[in-house]
């Protein structure tokens, strides 16, 4: 296991390599931030957003929580939002889930996990809306699968429906809301088909 001083060498072997590659990165990096897009995804620390596609810093606005939820009462998130579209006025909003989501599988379970299920209750919301698509499956994986990509729509459509997004489609402003979700067993992004275009 890395220790706290660890990561503090690895940071100074990484910039030194950055620098060196390209000496005036971090000058340029410093002096704006300028990214097309907004991720907003699942804390899960093997979905790191920059690295899963290839983008170096300055080009991602990131926002992550437990199983990448979007709800109209998380002022975290809408805060994130709204800095995202009305200052740096990306013109992509990427909602990626991830196969394999602990988040989804705890809302799954029929047993208390703490004070998260006060947040897991949004997607075990989504599975009661959605339970005709769930008849007849026994296969867990198969469930738990489903309900990752149904979590994914469900929050594009939370994403679209906030007043941040409808406020600047109505101004014109050109804005696009994508679907995702991630393989954990072989690194590759599967787009939904769920976007969502204005502007």
């Amino acid at each position: 296991m890395s220790k706290p001083s660890e990561l503090l060498l690895n940071n100074r072997l990484w910039a030194a390599k950055i620098k060196q590659q390209n000496p005036d990165f971090f000058t340029q990096l410093s002096q704006q931030q300028s990214p097309e897009y907004l991720w907003i995804g699942c804390a899960d620390s093997r979905v790191p957003a920059n690295q899963i596609i290839d983008m170096l810093p300055g080009r991602v606005f990131v926002h992550r929580n437990i199983a990448n939820v979007v709800v109209h009462t998380d002022f975290n998130c809408l805060s994130v939002i709204q800095y995202a579209v009305e200052v740096l006025k990306i013109k992509n909003i990427i909602v990626c889930g991830h196969y394999g989501c602990g988040g989804i599988r705890a809302a799954l379970e029929n047993q208390s996990h703490g004070l998260i299920d006060n947040w897991l209750g949004h997607i075990r919301d989504i599975y009661r809306y959605h339970q005709d698509k769930f008849a007849g499956i026994e296969d867990d994986g198969k469930k738990h699968d489903l309900l990752c990509e149904l979590n994914v729509i469900e929050q594009v459509a939370n994403v679209c429906n906030t007043t941040i997004v409808q406020n600047a489609w109505r101004e014109g402003q050109e804005l696009s809301v994508h679907g995702w979700i991630y393989r954990l067993d072989d690194g590759i992004l599967q787009d939904l088909k769920v976007t969502a275009a204005g502007g």
